[in-house]
């Protein structure tokens, strides 16, 4: 990832934690749908943490750029797939492809950079960095923009109650509130991510 590498390290600890907690979660589902949810969300998390690396700390070399590509298609195309067992389809899995779509762009983007860079040993850092179409980067930008303050919103209740003191306790890591804050975080990054670009 382009940009300065401590707002690289950021993205780093923040989508590790986020793809950990999914990770936790998935564990504490039952089969079916929620687990599948969590463990796409968790490949969401530690997908963007590894493409998220500073590329001064780790050269990713000319095969990173496609295999990012390749694996957030695939997480693309899962999210867009009927779900089996009546689950139904909902709001989620669409916001799931757009996030794993914008990380197939920045990928390609990666891609046009170095492919750039190499053509040209002239081209400084920055004229690296302004891969992508500024349009779609603007899109998607606003997307997350309005997804955070949405998502952020929705957290505001679910943590303004406190306990309700005649519901069984809840495992830490089946809280609502974490799963919107998984969320929220994992959009931040895309939102940085994409500022980078």
């Amino acid at each position: 990832m382009h940009g300065p590498p401590l707002v690289g390290w950021l993205l780093v600890a923040l989508c590790a934690a986020s793809g950990t907690y999914c990770l936790v979660r998935m564990r504490g589902e039952p089969p079916g749908a929620g687990r599948r949810g969590a463990g796409a969300e968790a490949l969401m998390g530690w997908g963007m943490a590894v493409m998220a690396v500073p590329s001064g700390a780790l050269d990713p070399g000319p095969w990173a750029p496609p295999a990012f590509a390749a694996v957030f298609g695939v997480a693309a195309v899962g999210a867009l797939l009927p779900v089996r067992g009546g689950a139904g389809w909902s709001g989620h899995h669409l916001h799931h492809a757009i996030g794993a779509l914008a990380m197939v762009y920045m990928a390609l983007a990666m891609t046009a950079g170095t492919a750039h860079g190499h053509q040209h040993t002239g081209v400084t850092a920055q004229e690296r960095m302004a891969a992508g179409v500024p349009l779609l980067t603007g899109a998607l930008l606003a997307y997350f923009a309005v997804y955070v303050v949405r998502c952020g919103l929705r957290l505001v209740p679910l943590t303004d109650g406190g306990p309700d003191r005649g519901a069984p306790p809840v495992s830490w890591s089946r809280r609502p509130e974490l799963w919107h804050a998984c969320r929220l975080s994992m959009a931040i990054g895309t939102f940085a991510m994409l500022l980078t670009l």
